[in-house]
C-alpha cells in the first residue's frame, strides 16, 4: 500500500509501487480532472501540485511521492472560484480545453510563490504546451489571476458549476480510506 493526500483525503493506494501517479489519479481515484496527454512529461496536461511543486504525474511513480500532499484541478476549487480559473475564463483562454487543467496547476503553483510574476518567470515556470495557441490569453490570465490572489480586485467570470460538490466527490470503490493509526 502506498500513502498520500489526495485532494486533502488521506488515500492508500493498492496498486503497484511503480505506477505512474497520473494512472492512480485517473484510474484508481477516478480524478479525471488530470490529463494524459504525451507520457514524457513535455506537454504538462498532467500536471499537478505535490507539496507546493508543479510535476507532470506521469512522469513520477506513486513511490516517488509516498506521504506527499497532491492537489489536483478537481480540488483547487469546487466552486471555480480560484483567481486562476475565474482569469482563464475572463480571458478567453480556453478553447479545446485540454490541457487547461495542467497548465492551471502549473500557474497556481507559480502564483503561491511568486504573486508578482515577471514575464521571464512566467515564461520559465509555465512550459506547458497548448495546441490552440492561447499563449497570449495565458500570459494575461496570469497577471489578472496575480493581481486577484494580490487583493488588486476581483474576478467573477465563472457560474458555479451548479453541482454539489459532495455529489461530485462521491465515493469512490478503488480507494481505501485510512482509518486507525
Amino acid at each position: 500500500m502506498t500513502a498520500l493526500t489526495v485532494n486533502n483525503q488521506p488515500i492508500r493506494y493498492a496498486l503497484d509501487p511503480a505506477t505512474p501517479l497520473l494512472w492512480a489519479l485517473r484510474d484508481a481515484s477516478n480524478l479525471t480532472g488530470t490529463k494524459y496527454g504525451c507520457g514524457t512529461g513535455d506537454c504538462g496536461a498532467c500536471t499537478v501540485d505535490v507539496d507546493g511543486r508543479a510535476v507532470r504525474s506521469c512522469q513520477v511513480s506513486i513511490a516517488q511521492v509516498e506521504g506527499s500532499f497532491i492537489t489536483t484541478i478537481e480540488a483547487l476549487s469546487r466552486d471555480r472560484s480560484h483567481p486562476v480559473q475565474q482569469a482563464w475564463v475572463a480571458e478567453g483562454v480556453v478553447q479545446c480545453g485540454y490541457c487547461q487543467p495542467g497548465m492551471i496547476m502549473a500557474v497556481s503553483v507559480l502564483l503561491k510563490s511568486n504573486p508578482r510574476p515577471s514575464d521571464a518567470d512566467i515564461d520559465a515556470a509555465i512550459t506547458n504546451l497548448c495546441r490552440c495557441g492561447t499563449y497570449n490569453r495565458v500570459r494575461r490570465a496570469i497577471h489578472r489571476a496575480a493581481a486577484a490572489i494580490r487583493g488588486e480586485g476581483t474576478i467573477v467570470a465563472a457560474p458555479p458549476p451548479g453541482i454539489e460538490p459532495a455529489d461530485a466527490a462521491r465515493a469512490v470503490p478503488g480507494l481505501t480510506p485510512v482509518t486507525g493509526g
